[in-house]
């Protein structure tokens, strides 16, 4: 199975270690400061109406530039919405949202043929997914009918109704909000649907300085604050195509495969992460390095990501489960055990 992972993976340079540093200052350093620029921008737009959460809006800003979609779980009332909103807002894309709710069916997402008496002939009308950024809120509580109707959509960015293959616009992220506690009236969200989220993230609570602006901004003249658009589609698009030049290391990726390889043979675990996970990992780790302004991965890099982009991916064994342990939790204890490579 390692082996399968290992040819997934994109191609990394076959670069001696001691190269590193050099290799590293030629490769793309232009590109990877304008990655870094962009993701300034849209850190500080956000922070509008975001406060503080510095490494969770670059987390976000990670999926965006890899194009893969966004899962932010967390209780109710601390901004999962807010976040999405600001983010589609700081980039001038298309935006939709749906609401889920457990009446939704898949055409209310998908769109819908409909038969056109003046014409004779059947149409299709869009539904709210031909957007470039979506917002599903509440997701879970969909039923699972509907949310497997997005399974397609995330994957291979396209809708196929009616035996016909509609493509979705470019750039295309779906950003998803998920309840956590709550349970009456949700629905679960399948392995399959979760593996197709990039990361997950949460926001936590905020520190006491951070709610008191909070308050100050939603509060002051009766308008909550807004955020600005700061970002092309142009400009978004080049900067998802600067990613694939961060440059990342043999003797890197072969850490980042020990780790995957690690999920899946730790007792605690029923499930480990599927090699869609490995190359997710490892895109993301070149993106949180290019936000940094780098353009090589480092070890931290891949610890930064790891449990946004591993961690819903495992299922924990249910006696593991008992005894309270967490996905998040299996992941952070690999992370210390799994031997870090060091430049000679």
């Amino acid at each position: 199975m390692n082996e399968d992972v290992g040819t997934t993976l994109p191609e990394s340079s076959d670069v001696p270690e001691a190269r590193a540093s050099e290799v590293s200052r030629s490769n793309g350093s232009g590109g990877v400061e304008q990655v870094a620029e962009l993701a300034s921008r849209i850190r500080e737009a956000v922070q509008h109406v975001i406060v503080g959460k510095d490494g969770v809006i670059n987390l976000a800003i990670v999926a965006l530039l890899c194009r893969g979609h966004l899962l932010i779980e967390d209780v109710p009332g601390l901004g999962k919405t807010t976040l999405a909103k600001a983010l589609a807002a700081s980039l001038r894309c298309d935006f939709g949202r749906i609401q889920f709710t457990p009446d939704l069916m898949p055409a209310d997402v998908l769109g819908v043929s409909i038969f056109n008496m003046r014409d004779n002939e059947f149409e299709f009308r869009k539904g709210p997914i031909f957007t470039q950024v979506l917002l599903a809120d509440e997701i879970n509580r969909a039923t699972p009918r509907t949310q497997t109707a997005l399974l397609e959509a995330m994957q291979e960015r396209q809708v196929t109704m009616d035996g016909e293959t509609r493509p979705l616009p470019d750039p295309f992220l779906v950003m998803a909000t998920l309840n956590p506690v709550e349970l009456e009236g949700t629905f679960p969200l399948p392995e399959a649907q979760l593996d197709r989220f990039m990361l997950r993230i949460s926001l936590g609570y905020p520190t006491r300085e951070e709610e008191a602006d909070i308050i100050a901004r939603f509060t002051a003249g009766g308008r909550a604050p807004e955020t600005p658009a700061v970002v092309t589609r142009g400009e978004l698009l080049a900067a998802q195509n600067s990613i694939a030049g961060v440059t990342v290391e043999p003797s890197l990726r072969d850490y980042l495969l020990s780790l995957v390889a690690a999920t899946r043979e730790h007792e605690a675990l029923h499930l480990g992460a599927s090699p869609r996970a490995a190359i997710a990992l490892y895109i993301a780790a070149q993106a949180w390095a290019a936000i940094q302004g780098r353009g090589y991965v480092l070890p931290d890099d891949i610890k930064h990501v790891a449990i946004p982009v591993l961690a819903h991916r495992v299922m924990v064994s249910p006696q593991a489960g008992l005894r309270g342990r967490a996905g998040d939790n299996v992941i952070n204890e690999l992370l210390e055990k799994t031997e870090v490579p060091i430049e000679r």
